[in-house]
């Protein structure tokens, strides 16, 4: 339960970053999102993307991931839901799994505090990482 911000006017920089962090399910950064951004708009620096996506997560348009001391990543599903992030390279993915309902209220009842806010982190090893890894125990195996 975020404080409420004022409406944020929906300019043409941030639509576009918000069309194209919409297009994409990895979770991009900041800088990976700047890139996909220029395309449309090749003027726009990484400061201006990094500013807008800070102003769209704090007024609720977006998600900011915050995972495992890794770089801040970007989601435009704002429902409640949960992230897998691979140990390996730090890719975050959507895990489609039931969310705890209640979790937020038992965790009030079960301590002193009023609870804002949690998160749920799943970790593990890509597919991408796991082929690499197989590949890799291939080749080092005795011939």
């Amino acid at each position: 339960m975020n404080v409420p911000q004022p409406m944020l006017r929906l300019t043409t920089q941030r639509q576009v970053i918000l069309e194209e962090l919409s297009k994409v399910k990895t979770h991009p950064t900041a800088s990976e999102l700047y890139d996909l951004v220029r395309q449309r708009l090749p003027r726009i620096g990484l400061g201006t993307v990094y500013r807008n996506l800070e102003l769209m997560a704090e007024n609720g348009m977006i998600l900011k991931i915050e995972v495992g001391g890794s770089q801040k990543r970007f989601d435009a599903t704002t429902e409640d839901h949960y992230h897998i992030r691979c140990s390996q390279c730090g890719r975050v993915d959507d895990i489609d799994v039931p969310v705890i309902g209640d979790l937020m209220q038992e965790a009030a009842e079960a301590s002193a505090y009023h609870i804002i806010g949690h998160h749920v982190e799943f970790t593990g090893i890509c597919s991408d990482c796991q082929k690499e890894q197989q590949a890799a125990a291939a080749e080092s195996a005795p011939h």
